[in-house]
């Protein structure tokens, strides 16, 4: 069978009219020959790693030009494998066979040849790569860019609006700027994703403005309150998931949402979120978190990113150091964390390590300061007084605690850079001069695209900014780039085709189902004296209250009681309301907040809860839409449950849980304290029927 396979190969090679040395010092041979272009397999490159994840495989043929750019060819190849027992391929899709042993995969056009050794040893495969400068198609990139070419690949701008109206579809100026900035990257907004059409043509537009190596189509599409697609399976939240204790559950849901980005021609996502919720009166994060242990945090965030990487995503960790003990919206202004690094390894950092050990693709900062870690002040723009320099900017906390530290040798991003933490403290210029001498690799979102894309041109020009410095940056995301296969293309799929491709994949029912199953999962039964679950043909009258969300809430619960009505409120009750609470068989409450001043029992929302706790003392049962910190202002309420979110699916899963089809499992993320002192219901907490 052995000789069988040799004499295969060598037929192949013989059929192919190229020699199976091609890479070694034949390849001047192949140079010489067929000019300055020629074929590679993207893999080969040095700075992609050996190691191969997983059992099936993509590999890009590029080719490549002698001013240094490079594009992946798709049309009129060839592949093969010499030993289709370890590894068979098709149209540049590996799949390993499950035995030991060693094959070359290659690839021609009929012109050129390249090929790439795959080696599998007990179980453990790997790539060994050709040899020789030909593959080093990065460090021939960066030599040939100019210095705006270099600077383009580090800004990512967003196109939110254009002239007071939301961008839904590509116009002349907004591609033109592309071309002139040489744009690396953009971000994408709920705004600019309407339908799943209309996204794919959107992306497809900008990739089309993008004239060398790849554009990074971004999105922040973390499932939960922060959801992007309007088109797209509206998922739970990551403290949901975390509800659920299920690293499982946590990566189908990641390789979801990659799968339905990465259809729309979406290639890196700004999550997942792995920052530790430990502070309550958190008015960013809450639950966006996993929750407040960083165990917890790191298990759930490293098995939804290798769902995301998965499906093709490039991932990002965020806010690193950590923006989870903070009580400041950095939107609004500048938090500071006042722990030792001692203290933040043990917690804020731990997460980002776990994720960096296992290969995370790029890493978002957070404008928060760290005094602890870097004492620097400067002068604030905003008021002239003396602030302690935000993680974004730090030299300190980015390069040597992010780098050398902990060993983090991917893509770093900075928050975006039109939040108040920043715009009100620098200018939009000089910090993106700070972040980038800070070791950041990504620009994002900069506060006027041509002011700041010229002060960087000016700062590499005069020295202030090493061009080194920038040469790091571009490397990793270049490399970033082919690791994720996003490379300019020599010919692409005609769009009517990528569309069709979408609507099999967005918002699909397998999605849908893993949508369900995270909700029902999560749904945490905090407090019961009795009263779940109902049998809904024992009461006939239900009474829904609330504001925020209400209706969604009655919507859901009259699916199964028709008569659900609904008393929208965030106020206290008049008399003729209250009648209907005390003569409603049960009473659902719907409660939301998102800060600490929403859930103080002063607020105008707590007044009415408590109104109607005290009016159906033994019949109402409370919903914390959002925060399950929420029953700190009612303890005295006869039961409680925590949905996490304000999705379909969620009120769904709630309604299920009052009316006893769905028995909650789900266990509490994070601590509910009754005051500083005492807790009310510790983490871990979750009754069940």
């Amino acid at each position: 069978m052995k000789a069988l396979r040799v004499i295969g190969s060598v037929l192949l090679a013989v059929f192919l009219v190229v020699p199976l040395f091609a890479g070694t010092g034949q390849s001047k041979v192949f140079a010489k020959q067929w000019g300055k272009e020629t074929l590679i397999i993207a893999q080969n490159m040095p700075q992609l790693s050996e190691e191969i994840k997983g059992d099936t495989l993509k590999l890009s043929a590029l080719q490549t030009h002698h001013d240094g750019t490079y594009a992946e060819v798709t049309e009129n190849l060839k592949w093969g494998s010499t030993n289709e027992n370890v590894a068979s391929v098709e149209n540049g899709t590996v799949t390993l066979r499950g035995h030991n042993g060693k094959t070359f995969i290659f690839v021609t056009d009929g012109k050129a040849f390249d090929r790439i050794g795959i080696l599998v040893k007990h179980g453990k495969a790997v790539f060994e790569k050709q040899k020789g400068g030909k593959y080093d198609l990065i460090s021939k990139a960066i030599k040939a860019m100019s210095v705006e070419e270099k600077i383009g690949q580090m800004l990512m701008p967003d196109f939110r609006n254009w002239k007071g109206q939301p961008v839904t579809e590509m116009n002349e100026e907004i591609k033109a700027l592309v071309k002139k900035y040489h744009l690396g990257g953009v971000i994408l907004f709920r705004e600019n994703v309407v339908t799943t059409e209309q996204t794919v043509r959107l992306v497809d537009e900008y990739k089309k403005a993008n004239e060398k190596y790849g554009l990074l189509v971004s999105i922040d599409q973390e499932g939960g309150i922060v959801t992007r697609l309007q088109s797209g399976t509206d998922f739970p939240g990551n403290m949901a998931l975390g509800a659920t204790r299920s690293a499982e559950l946590a990566e189908s849901v990641g390789k979801s949402i990659g799968s339905e980005l990465d259809s729309l021609g979406i290639n890196m996502n700004l999550a997942p979120v792995l920052d530790v919720n430990n502070n309550p009166d958190n008015p960013v994060i809450g639950v966006r978190s996993f929750g407040e242990d960083p165990k917890l945090v790191a298990e759930l965030g490293t098995a939804y990113t290798k769902g995301l990487q998965s499906a093709g995503m490039a991932a990002t960790a965020k806010h690193f150091p950590g923006h989870g003990d903070t009580a400041v919206d950095s939107h609004l202004g500048l938090p500071s964390v006042p722990h030792d690094k001692e203290r933040l390894l043990r917690v804020e950092l731990y997460p980002f390590q776990q994720a960096m050990n296992q290969g995370i693709d790029a890493i978002m900062t957070a404008h928060v300061t760290f005094p602890k870690i870097d004492p620097t002040t400067v002068i604030s723009k905003k008021d002239g007084t003396e602030i302690n320099l935000p993680a974004t900017l730090s030299y300190e906390v980015l390069t040597n605690l992010m780098r050398k530290e902990m060993g983090f040798k991917g893509v770093i991003s900075t928050d975006a850079l039109n939040m108040q933490a920043i715009v009100d403290h620098f200018g939009p210029v000089d910090a993106a001069i700070r972040a980038v001498n800070a070791g950041t690799d990504i620009v994002l979102m900069p506060v006027g695209l041509e002011e700041v894309a010229n002060g960087l041109y000016d700062a590499v020009k005069s020295g202030e900014i090493k061009e080194e410095r920038v040469n790091e940056s571009v490397e990793r995301l270049l490399t970033l780039k082919a690791k994720r296969g996003i490379f300019k293309q020599m010919t692409d799929k005609p769009v009517e085709e990528k569309i069709a491709n979408a609507q099999n994949v967005v918002g699909n029912s397998v999605h849908k189902e893993v949508e369900k199953e995270v909700a029902r999962k999560s749904i945490t039964l905090v407090k019961n004296s009795g009263l779940l679950p109902v049998n809904k043909d024992n009461v006939d009258s239900v009474v829904v209250i609330g504001n925020t969300y209400s209706q969604s809430l009655q919507q859901a619960l009259s699916v199964y009681k028709p008569s659900v009505e609904l008393i929208q409120s965030a106020q206290k009750l008049n008399e003729e309301q209250l009648n209907k609470v005390r003569n409603a068989d049960l009473v659902v409450l719907g409660t939301y907040t998102f800060n600490v001043s929403g859930r103080l029992p002063s607020s105008a929302q707590m007044q009415m809860v408590n109104q109607v706790i005290q009016a159906a003392p033994n019949k109402t049962v409370a919903v914390g839409i959002r925060n399950p910190y929420d029953i700190m202002a009612f303890p005295n309420v006869t039961a409680y449950l925590a949905q996490y979110g304000f999705r379909d699916a969620s009120f769904k899963a709630t309604a299920e849980t009052i009316f006893g089809m769905n028995n909650p499992t789900g266990k509490l993320p994070v601590t509910i304290y009754q005051d500083a002192d005492s807790v009310l219901y510790p983490f871990g907490h979750g009754l069940g029927y």
